[in-house]
Order: C-alpha cells, then sequence, then structure tokens
C-alpha cells in the first residue's frame, strides 16, 4: 500500500487535529461502557483491544506537537513555558475534579482523600501526568541543547534519543516479577506509575515529528504496511489468546501491539488526509473536537450516565464486539455534544476561556 506524498505543514495539522478528535471519542466511549454500562474489561471484547492505542495514541499526538523546531531552549524561555504549562495542566484539573466530586460523590472528604491517594486522581490523571512529561521532555532539550554546544551540530538529538531507550526500559520494567512500583506510596500519590506507562508514547511522537520527512519516506514504502498489518495481528492474537511468553518477556507482545495499532491509526489518517479538512464533514467535527479535548476530558466525568441495563444486556450478550462499539460510542458522542455546549457557554466569561480551558 503507497501511501499519499508530503503534505503540507498545514494539512498535516488537519489531520492531526482530526486524530486528536477521535483520540478523545475513544477515551469518552471508553468511559461510557466501564463506568456508565458497567461492562467488565476482562469479559468485553472492545475495552481491551480500544486500551491498547486509545491513551498511547493521545500521548503520541501531545509528543508529537511537543516538537518546536525554531524554539530556542534557554532557561528563561522554558521557565515561561514550564509556567504556562503549570496554570493549563493543574487549576483546571483541580477545579473540575472538586466539581466532579461535589456533583457525583457522596462523602465529599472521604473522595477528596481517595483521590489524592490514587494514581488515576478518580480519572483526572491525565492533565497532570502529561505535566510531569513536559517537565522531563523540556529538561531533555536543555540538556540537548548543552551537548549540541559541545558536539556543535552532531548528534543532534541525542538526549531525546537516550530518554525513550529509558524511558522503555522503565516502562517494561513495570511488569517484571518482583517489581512493586505500583505499591510505593510516592508513585501511586504523584501519579508517576502513570507517567512511567505512558512516556515512551509522548517521547515516539515527538521522534517522530522530529524525523518527519524519513518517517514518511519509510511509511510509504511498500512493504511497510502489510507488515505492519501482519505485526499488529500476531502481537494481539499472542496478547490475547496464545499467551506464549513468560516472565520477563510477558509483556512483550503487548507492546508491540500498542506500538503498531498506534501507527495503523496514524498511518490511515495521514493515508486519507483529505477526508480530515475543513472542507469535509467529518473532518469539520473532529478537529474540531480535537481543539477542545481539554475542555471535553474535564467535563465528560461530570455528565456520564448511568445505564446498568445496557451493561447488563452486552454482557449476557457476549462476545458482541459491534454493538459493544455501537452503543459506547453513540453515547460518547452525546456526552461530547453536551461537554461543547457547557465549555462554549463558559467560554463567554474571558476568565473561564483563559484560566479553565487555557485560552484567552
Amino acid at each position: 500500500m503507497t501511501l499519499s506524498p508530503q503534505p503540507s505543514a498545514s494539512k498535516r495539522m488537519e489531520w492531526l487535529d482530526a486524530m486528536r478528535g477521535l483520540t478523545m471519542v475513544l477515551v469518552v466511549a471508553y468511559h461510557v461502557a466501564q463506568m456508565s454500562f458497567g461492562v467488565n474489561e476482562k469479559t468485553s471484547t472492545s475495552l481491551p483491544f480500544l486500551v491498547l492505542f486509545r491513551m498511547p495514541l493521545f500521548f503520541f499526538v501531545s509528543g508529537f506537537l511537543a516538537y518546536k523546531a525554531n524554539f530556542e531552549w534557554t532557561w528563561p524561555n522554558t521557565l515561561r513555558l514550564t509556567w504556562k504549562k503549570l496554570k493549563i495542566q493543574v487549576l483546571p484539573t483541580v477545579v473540575f475534579l472538586l466539581i466532579y466530586i461535589i456533583l457525583r460523590q457522596n462523602d465529599f472528604m472521604h473522595a477528596i482523600q481517595y483521590a489524592a491517594k490514587s494514581p488515576t486522581k478518580s480519572g483526572y490523571w491525565f492533565t497532570w501526568v502529561l505535566l510531569h512529561m513536559f517537565i522531563i521532555y523540556y529538561l531533555a532539550c536543555l540538556l540537548q541543547r548543552f551537548i549540541q554546544s559541545i558536539l556543535k551540530a552532531r548528534y543532534n538529538h541525542v538526549a531525546i534519543w537516550v530518554l525513550f531507550v529509558v524511558s522503555l526500559i522503565v516502562y517494561e520494567s513495570l511488569y517484571l516479577p518482583g517489581i512493586t512500583y505500583h505499591k510505593d506510596l510516592f508513585f501511586r500519590y504523584s501519579s508517576l506509575i502513570k507517567t512511567m506507562n505512558f512516556l515512551p508514547f509522548f517521547l515516539f511522537g515527538n521522534l517522530v515529528h522530529r524525523y518527519w520527512d524519513k518517517a514518511q519516506k519509510i511509511a510509504d514504502s511498500p512493504w511497510f504496511f502489510p507488515t505492519l498489518i501482519t505485526v499488529a495481528f500476531l502481537s494481539c492474537a499472542d496478547f490475547f489468546r496464545w499467551h506464549t511468553c513468560r516472565m520477563e518477556w510477558v509483556n512483550l507482545p503487548r507492546t508491540i501491539a500498542m506500538y503498531s495499532l498506534l501507527t495503523l491509526v496514524v498511518m490511515v489518517f495521514r493515508h486519507y488526509q483529505e477526508w480530515f479538512t475543513h472542507d469535509r464533514p467529518i473532518g469539520r467535527g473532529l478537529q474540531y473536537i480535537g481543539v477542545r479535548t481539554l475542555d471535553i476530558y474535564l467535563l465528560h466525568y461530570i455528565l456520564l450516565p448511568k445505564m446498568p441495563q445496557v451493561g447488563e444486556w452486552i454482557n449476557a450478550n457476549r462476545p458482541n464486539f459491534i454493538m459493544e462499539i455501537v452503543a459506547s460510542f453513540s453515547v460518547a458522542l452525546i456526552v461530547i455534544a453536551f461537554c461543547l455546549l457547557i465549555s462554549q457557554i463558559l467560554r463567554i466569561s474571558p476568565l473561564f476561556r483563559q484560566y479553565l480551558f487555557g485560552r484567552k
């Protein structure tokens, strides 16, 4: 399969925003199935599959967009950028977490304590973990600038490559026998355990952007797409059914499946990028969701309906991949529509627009 020629920067951003929009739909659909329907992930036919590339794709896009070729990585510039991220990532998360607890939880103090101790922060972990990643990445970029000042023009991306390899090693170590990161109070309270889970995907997206021309040439080669499809199928088959790997290697098929599925989604969106322009309804809709991901993420937990009867039907009639997807996506789109409506109303206030959603 031959993919389309390299698009212009603006067109790349269009399909990238649309892909980010689809990822947000996947996130909400997953929460609808799990929290609204009460579908059991262990017996579901759709949830375990969607999990493999849902959040990895989100962090891939974040890492892709974090690369700024012309940004000068000095300490003053980096501190200003970090302060900007702190305001966007922390204040809105805390505000909407408190609103969620007030509206959806019965015991306020118990819910606050649970959120503080839990690595998932009652669902509001994503922005906090993304802040970890930005800070780690900014420090790596400062280190990269120092390396370049010593080695001149050589090894332009060595610090990011080293960080990526180290992050992969740390990620894989989470699944080694005897490793107990997840039990350590510091890692749980700080959500660093989630950072360790997803930082490699952030850095993978960043490196793909740094080598975008080369990445496109690889994607356009006639052998890459069929090979990727085969690898994705075999790794998913091993992870879900065969379970041939044990001990230290048990997470390898899952990791390969995550990266291959993520790459497949990116390739599909790039290949059909003309579908995802503002001239097409699907492109316009997904892009609108894509540029409002923070709004939707912060609001959707508050709006998730309780529909256990749907989950009971799904659990009683499994395996039913198509009906699970149709039901969860249908409700997710309704929830997203209400999130966008509320967001649009709140954005009337310049104060809310700036401090709740990071837009001036």
